[in-house]
């Protein structure tokens, strides 16, 4: 068991008057620009990195009936999908990635007007997805890829041969440990005028924390994530027609 944290109380907080609090505060805004400017150069390295070819003919089942890669770029240059939790033996989505999904509504709409377009995709058959996405009030496309590799070959889902094996990579690296057969994630692709597409980047568990409105809301709260003495920090996750109150 991982040894948890001594956090201080939240109540023994200092308090100076304002002058103070404005100079202890301009001089954390000098640190957060700092790290806004090495974001930005990190943004600029990413789309820096070399692209792999896409050569797998990947077909899904979307609402508008089958649906190829291709199809889902619906007249955009560049693709986006979140790989959502939801396995096809499944009731009910991931509860982490739902909470990731109440950040989506809306987003599609301007993601377009950047030459973007944004899809989730699950291996749970349609008819689960689109149950379950009415019964969450969620608007964005969310595609079944039950009959294809896509999950697998993007690094999302494993076979219970190498889970049983312990041989699951994830996140870019071997994860013997692993029992779980789906995992969270987020995936770019981009597809040139004649029509070839490439994988340009994914990222998985906590480099998709950005993607969560919710998480970046919290960190600027006063407690912050107020996750540190949880036996693991998204315990307390609930899909949002689950909170007891």
């Amino acid at each position: 068991m991982k040894e948890k944290k001594v956090v201080a109380s939240i109540d023994n907080h200092p308090v100076v008057p304002h002058d103070k609090w404005v100079a202890a505060r301009t001089a954390f805004l000098a640190k957060e620009k700092e790290f806004t400017k090495l974001r930005d150069d990190l943004s600029r390295q990413r789309r820096a990195l070399p692209w792999e070819k896409v050569e797998k003919n990947y077909v899904f089942d979307g609402p508008q009936g089958k649906e190829s890669l291709a199809d889902l770029f619906a007249g955009s240059s560049q693709l986006i999908v979140y790989h959502f939790m939801f396995s096809p033996d499944g009731s009910e989505g991931c509860p982490s990635c739902s909470f990731w999904a109440d950040s989506f509504n809306g987003i599609p709409v301007h993601l377009k007007h950047r030459d973007v377009s944004f899809v989730a995709i699950s291996r749970a058959p349609l008819a689960k997805l689109e149950a379950y996405r009415k019964r969450m009030g969620w608007n964005f496309k969310w595609l079944s890829s039950a009959s294809n590799d896509f999950n697998y070959d993007l690094g999302v889902s494993f076979r219970p041969e190498d889970t049983a094996k312990g041989n699951v990579v994830y996140n870019y690296k071997k994860d013997p440990e692993m029992k779980m057969a789906d995992r969270e994630g987020a995936s770019a692709f981009y597809m040139n005028a004649k029509g070839e597409i490439f994988h340009t980047y994914s990222a998985y568990a906590r480099g998709i924390d950005l993607m969560n409105a919710a998480y970046n809301y919290l960190d600027i709260a006063p407690k912050g994530r107020d996750e540190d003495r949880l036996e693991w920090t998204q315990v307390w996750v609930r899909r949002h027609d689950q909170y007891e109150d």
